[in-house]
């Protein structure tokens, strides 16, 4: 009994007592139908303004009448990839998380487990976590239409028109979606990523085709209530979710409520969705230009709306407040500062569940360039980039404001303390650290995680996410200190893990700063945080890592102190296939015995859904001091 209510102790300081209030207050309103009644499925189609007025009237939207973009941003081998991709979208076939394909004929079952949700059930009766039915994300995937923009970019580069397929596909899901019926309207964000998708085809294909005025009535009608489902449910995601949903959600509205002015409640989303907007902007990324969600790939889903958002403004000539610049800016750095200069990667680090809603261009997922170049571009700051990488600015209509030029080498050490990122970059190197004490929810038990990348290969690596709604099992090992490159205690996590995505015990306490050691000729990092206070008071875990210049040799030192007698001492390492063929790795206890290396088998998901077997190193000791050497063979 203690324990529990010690749980919600916790809950009710980490979360504060207007998020508790309000997930009573939602789940009550849940359970009794008021959110059925609020989200209406008995509803009354409008005609607004017939397609050719609307093509005649002027566009508030980024994209131009004339060429977005140019085929040379596609090289050949890219431009088959992308008939290839065409190709499957006319066969039902989807990508997935930005990963695998697969076939799905119809906007209600899940390819992964085979369950079809019923359309006529309205979606507060839909469970979103569920053992049969499985993860709800599969489903949610083909209904952001992100294959849009793939159907877009290639008529724009073959001039072979794809409208038929685009407007095909959009009636069809009207048809089968009923209004606030089935599993496509359980998610406000699901609900914005889709519109904008519409909205971008609707502009692109504005003064290029003739859109019957039946259909085209259609799309407006359904854009119109699912944004209104979205500003009615705008509360939860900012008081509970408070992530990148409510930065989505708030950019649909603003964007729709410009773009579509002839919408009775456009003014009102129009000003409500820039407000909440530039807030969660201002609340989510920290001056150091950090984001609250600990995971580069969400912070990149928040770069490509913050660049929609001021392109927009931009357009319109509209102020944008500055505080909102200059996160933009501070992210753009800060990614920068993170990023490997050869592949334009990042860090696999943090939740990362496939996430790239507008897909516009042909790099890797994992390649930060398009959508760093993109901001650069509109904030009319300078990042070089190769020309692939530039297609996504084209759209935006950004690729003239500045001419190409180097920025120069980053900063050799960055350390950004607010948010605890330690990055020292040397020319064939990078040595990333993560060590934080939380103000806002935690996703993963994960710090002193060391990541390496030496010359674009990411020697030491974190396993990754796989899936959110999964067995504990593998939540436990991706989202746990297991999955990271730290030190574990036996195997408990440095925080104590409970339901969904829920952390207790959050680290309160961490310090870290890499410097250079003048007369050891030496980049040195010394950080400690206190955890594991489910065994107690808490345990130190202080770790030193030492980096001689300009060689690929780097000193591991871990300590443990306050740490229960009796448990074993875990150093974890996540490498790259084949490390051992190239590298070195060997430990010592406190006494200088050498610590016997272990090679057991562990897990790798490079994207989201998907995992291999991977190796995993450990040493283990029952002292409290490593010392492990890394280094070029």
């Amino acid at each position: 009994m203690w324990n529990r209510g010690r749980k919600w102790l916790q809950i009710l300081r980490n979360m504060g007592l207007r998020y508790v209030l309000y997930r009573l207050w939602y789940t009550f309103k849940l359970k009794v139908g008021i959110l059925e009644y609020q989200h209406p499925t008995s509803i009354t189609s409008k005609t607004y303004l017939s397609f050719e007025t609307w093509q005649t009237t002027p566009s508030h939207f980024f994209l131009k009448s004339d060429s977005a973009t140019s085929p040379e941003l596609l090289e050949e081998a890219a431009l088959k990839i992308l008939q290839e991709k065409v190709v499957k979208i006319e066969g039902n076939q989807y990508q997935f998380f930005s990963s695998f394909w697969q076939k799905v004929v119809d906007w209600h079952t899940n390819p992964q487990t085979g369950f079809h949700y019923d359309e006529q059930v309205h979606w507060t009766k839909i469970k979103d976590l569920s053992p049969e039915n499985g993860d709800i994300k599969y489903v949610w995937e083909k209904s952001r239409f992100s294959f849009l923009f793939e159907l877009i970019r290639y008529q724009e580069c073959t001039g072979i028109d794809q409208s038929s397929l685009v407007f095909s596909r959009i009636e069809n899901w009207i048809d089968h979606n009923p209004v606030n019926q089935g599993p496509n309207w359980r998610c406000s964000q699901e609900i914005s990523i889709r519109v904008l998708a519409w909205l971008f085809a609707l502009e692109y294909y504005r003064k290029m085709v003739d859109l019957d005025n039946i259909l085209f009535q259609k799309i407006l009608n359904s854009i119109y209530h699912q944004m209104t489902h979205v500003a009615t449910h705008l509360s939860f995601s900012r008081n509970v979710v408070r992530n990148n949903h409510i930065i989505t959600e708030a950019l649909a509205l603003y964007i729709v409520g410009t773009v579509f002015p002839f919408f009775d409640k456009s003014v009102r989303w129009k000003l409500k969705g820039k407000a909440i907007f530039e807030d969660e902007i201002i609340f989510q990324i920290d001056s150091e230009g950090t984001y609250l969600q600990h995971s580069m790939n969400y912070h990149r889903v928040v770069v490509q709306l913050l660049a929609w958002f001021i392109r927009i403004g931009q357009v319109n000539r509209e102020c944008i407040r500055k505080e909102v610049v200059q996160r933009a800016s501070a992210s753009l750095q800060f990614l920068k500062s993170c990023q490997d200069p050869v592949t334009g990667w990042l860090p696999n680090y943090g939740n990362n569940d496939g996430a790239l809603f507008f897909p516009l261009s042909s790099s890797h997922f994992r390649d930060f360039r398009p959508q760093l170049y993109a901001l650069s571009q509109v904030l009319g700051q300078p990042y070089e980039t190769p020309l692939i990488c530039r297609e996504e600015a084209f759209w935006l209509g950004v690729d003239k404001i500045l001419t190409l030029r180097k920025s120069g080498l980053p900063p050799v050490i960055n350390n950004f303390k607010n948010d605890g990122y330690f990055v020292l970059k040397e020319e064939a190197s990078i040595s990333f650290l993560r060590n934080t004490h939380y103000k806002n929810r935690p996703f993963q038990a994960d710090n002193l995680h060391l990541d390496i990348w030496v010359e674009g290969l990411n020697i030491i690596r974190d396993a990754g996410t796989y899936q959110y709604n999964t067995d504990e099992k593998w939540i436990k090992y991706f989202a746990g200190t297991e999955g990271h490159n730290t030190v574990q205690l036996d195997n408990y996590d440095q925080m104590l893990k409970g339901p969904r995505f829920i952390w207790f015990d959050w680290i309160r306490e961490s310090k870290g700063k890499w410097y250079y050691d003048e007369p050891e000729k030496s980049f040195v990092f010394d950080g400690y945080f206190i955890g594991y206070k489910q065994l107690g008071q808490g345990v130190k875990h202080r770790r030193r890592v030492t980096k001689k210049e300009s060689e690929l040799h780097w000193v591991v030192e871990d300590w443990l102190e306050g740490a229960p007698d009796g448990l074993e001492l875990k150093q974890l390492w996540h490498t790259c296939p084949d490390f051992l063929a190239q590298y070195s790795i060997v430990s010592y206890d406190e006494f200088q015995n050498k610590i016997n290396l272990d090679r057991k088998d562990g897990w790798y998901s490079e994207l989201y859904g998907k995992m291999e077997e991977a190796d995993q190193f450990i040493f283990s000791t029952f002292g409290r001091y490593f010392r492990t050497i890394i280094s070029k063979i």
